[in-house]
């Protein structure tokens, strides 16, 4: 029997304009917003010294944007409907922009901070935003290669952000890293308000809107104090010592006092600013678990590789950003591929195969060395970049199927939401893991290394000797003996964490391949979903 799934895709009127044309305008400025997540992560030393600050207070300005970020996500559907998803498209596009300019001119930390708030609330309407442009300016037999042109930039974007950053900082100034986006978003602005327009759809539902103007203040408010607290906690819980903070003990506390709010209000109030009642629908639900599961997977592991080569075998931060550059590229060739596929395989059946794909890739990281080579260290994002494109399309295209047609900006906003969600939550876990079992392995290992351990003393012996026959004096060799062997230990301790997490990460792909079999048949070429 079967279900219908709200004409997923189809859109409501044929654009005056090519299709391609708004996609490439749209995806432009997705492009920039995701970009900006990442791009001053390598810049904060520079920040600091440039405003006169620590590094651990510079740390706010990657936090303030994704906080901002993190609260406009879920809302920018509401917005859609109250304002007008082109007006509202268009005023995202020049706060971002006007806030970029203003990151660059900021004479002090707080100022700077301030600019990145506003940068990131403009920003945080762009994805979602771009996403429902897409679906409804493509018929369905089209919407997966939208999505494909959409899925490079969402997936390229935290990839090549370290590697820009980088260069431009070391070329030029930290500030660039800003201005940068303001020529993008001048075109994207002046394009967008020629080339987008709202479906008669929406402009049905932004008239029955301006009959009720009321505001879900308390939803807005909590929503925002909600995720705001959970991404602080995130972002800051390793570097603080997690609960040893009072602040992120404090913000661990209000974050679930403040989403029980968010949660009550919303299934309660006759107009909430976040329709919870989506996740009803099996596809939608089980969809939105796997971005989560994605998002936690993608910025995990662009923080796994870099980091190791940096950490362990000395890369510079640019030559660690190149280690994912062909990984990107795989996936600008992959992308469209995978799009085609989406119009002649079920949904369940590509997100099943591309989280096999993406747990065998990652289990293969567990096998890390200290000799590990460069191209081996590329080769692990390039085996990884197929499980991706296998899985970002599939999924945004099954989140869609049996939901109505005036709730894609709500979907395409939560799924946003919890792509990014699930990276900071990666970023987290994996820092934390790599922290505590590094200290874990070392405690291990270092009962094998003491004077009482038979092959202690005869490499510390040769090691002095050798070193004493290069000019040292015997308690100088001792000493460098002692340090060099720690040292070894330490390396050793910190693989065999990068070991611990490469493994929970490919479990948490393989534990993600039953809930697609879960999904709902669907006829790639049809919108209507089989409830079979």
């Amino acid at each position: 029997m079967g279900a219908a799934a709200g004409n997923i895709g189809q859109p409501s009127a044929k654009p005056r304009a090519n299709p391609w044309i708004i996609a490439a305008v749209v995806s432009l400025a997705a492009f920039m917003e995701v970009l900006d997540t990442s791009i001053a992560n390598v810049a904060l030393p520079y920040m600091a010294g440039g405003l006169a600050v620590s590094v651990d207070n510079a740390s706010w300005v990657l936090t303030s944007y994704l906080v901002a970020n993190a609260a406009v996500l879920p809302i920018s559907g509401w917005l859609s409907i109250r304002f007008g998803r082109k007006r509202y498209y268009l005023a995202s596009v020049v706060i971002f922009t006007v806030s970029s300019f203003l990151c660059g001119m900021a004479p002090s930390l707080g100022m700077l901070i301030l600019f990145r708030i506003l940068q990131g609330a403009g920003g945080g309407g762009l994805q979602p935003v771009s996403q429902a442009i897409l679906k409804d300016t493509f018929p369905p037999e089209q919407l997966g290669i939208a999505f494909a042109v959409y899925g490079m930039v969402v997936v390229m974007a935290p990839a090549v952000g370290p590697t820009l950053g980088g260069w431009i900082t070391d070329n030029y100034q930290w500030r660039w890293i800003f201005y940068i986006n303001v020529p993008v978003g001048i075109v994207s602005m002046l394009l967008a308000s020629r080339l987008v327009e709202d479906p008669p759809y929406l402009l049905n539902q932004i008239k029955k809107a301006r009959k009720y103007l009321s505001i879900d203040y308390l939803g807005i408010g909590t929503l925002a104090l909600a995720l705001g607290s959970l991404q602080v906690v995130l972002d800051k819980g390793q570097e603080d010592n997690w609960f040893h903070s009072s602040l992120i003990t404090w913000l661990a506390v209000i974050f679930p006092i403040a989403l029980m709010v968010f949660l009550i209000r919303e299934l309660t109030a006759r107009r909430p600013v976040m329709d919870l009642r989506m996740f009803k629908n099996r596809n939608f639900a089980g969809a939105a678990v796997m971005m989560l599961i994605i998002g936690f997977q993608i910025y995990s592991t662009n923080l796994f590789i870099p980091q190791y080569v940096q950490n362990v075998l000395g890369y510079t931060a640019e030559l660690s950003g190149f280690t994912q550059a062909p990984g990107a590229l795989l996936m600008i060739l992959l992308m469209p591929v995978v799009g085609k596929l989406v119009t002649r395989v079920q949904a369940r059946w590509l997100i099943f195969w591309g989280f096999l794909l993406r747990g065998l890739a990652v289990y293969h990281m567990t096998d890390v060395y200290l000799q590990l080579s460069f191209g081996t260290a590329m080769m692990y994002r390039v085996w990884q970049s197929f499980g991706i494109a296998l899985l970002f399309i599939p999924v945004n295209t099954a989140s869609y199927i049996g939901v109505p047609e005036e709730k894609g900006g709500e979907v395409s906003g939560t799924i946003n939401l919890l792509r990014n969600v699930g990276g900071s939550l990666g970023i987290s876990t994996v820092e934390t893991m790599l922290a505590r079992r590094e200290q874990f392995h070392q405690n291990l290992l270092i009962t094998h290394v003491t004077p009482a351990q038979q092959p202690f003393r005869a490499l510390k012996n040769g090691m002095s000797s050798e070193l004493f026959y290069r000019g040292l004096s015997h308690s100088q060799a001792a000493n460098q003996a002692t340090l060099r062997i720690y040292h070894s230990v330490i390396t050793q301790a910190t693989i065999l964490s990068y070991m611990d997490v490469a493994w929970i990460l490919a479990i948490l792909c393989f534990a993600m391949m039953p809930l697609a079999l879960l999904l709902k048949k669907n006829n790639p070429k049809m919108a209507h979903v089989s409830a079979e």
